[in-house]
């Protein structure tokens, strides 16, 4: 089977920057609907950008330890596909906004060498969770900028055992295609890395960082006919 990894573009806030994910080729967008993050929009924004989006493309809305009712809110007013929780939400929570709002849901996890990964994966994906993204630690919530050391990742994690992972944390077109290849994860998440400015996508960039995932396919589709 060919290897494809799925591509997201967070942090969405411009009509062409949607536009441009969409063209070179993006799974994915997502808006940031915490009001603490410089890539804020409102649910009402967010409902305005997915409207341009074509069939088949997903709208993930980012929550960082929202209400019940806030997220029902949001996703009353914005066509979101799926749920992103970036904070402390328990399994419990999202198995409930899962059933409640029937969305998929994406559980972010900040990694670091004391976390239990797999007890923690294996929690999430027990709440019906359809994907667990990995994020390097920071003292903020809704994303670091930052990669983590992806060899805490659990070996069997890295043969597609286990969540589908969504990697994240620092990508950029410069270490995407390594981190495709080591990793092999069912997606990637970039926010920071494709930007001209904090909520301001630069195309260049996006194209560049979809080559090198696309790179990364290649170099794994390579080693496995090697094998």
């Amino acid at each position: 089977m060919q290897h494809h990894t799925r591509i997201k573009i967070c942090g969405l806030t411009r009509e062409q920057d949607v536009d441009a994910a969409v063209d070179l080729g993006a799974d994915a967008v997502g808006f940031v609907l915490w009001p603490g993050s410089p890539r804020y929009v409102t649910p009402a924004r967010a409902a305005e950008l997915i409207r341009r989006l074509p069939p088949f493309i997903m709208a993930v809305g980012l929550f960082v330890n929202a209400e019940p009712a806030e997220v029902d809110a949001a996703v009353a007013q914005a066509p979101l596909s799926a749920l992103q929780f970036h904070s402390d939400e328990s399994p419990v929570y999202c198995a409930d906004a899962g059933l409640r709002l029937r969305r998929q849901i994406l559980r972010a996890v900040r990694v670091t060498p004391e976390l239990d990964l797999l007890e923690f994966g294996d929690a999430y994906q027990r709440a019906g969770c359809a994907g667990l993204l990995l994020d390097a630690w920071s003292e903020g919530y809704g994303g670091s900028g930052k990669t983590f050391d992806w060899a805490l990742l659990p070996e069997t994690w890295k043969n597609g055992n286990g969540p589908r992972l969504v990697l994240s944390g620092g990508l950029h077109a410069r270490n995407t295609a390594e981190a495709v290849m080591r990793v092999r994860p069912w997606a990637v998440d970039v926010s920071s890395g494709v930007e001209a400015a904090k909520g301001v996508k630069d195309s260049t960039k996006m194209a560049e960082f979809i080559a090198a995932v696309r790179a990364g396919d290649q170099a794994v589709q390579g080693a496995a006919q090697k094998a």
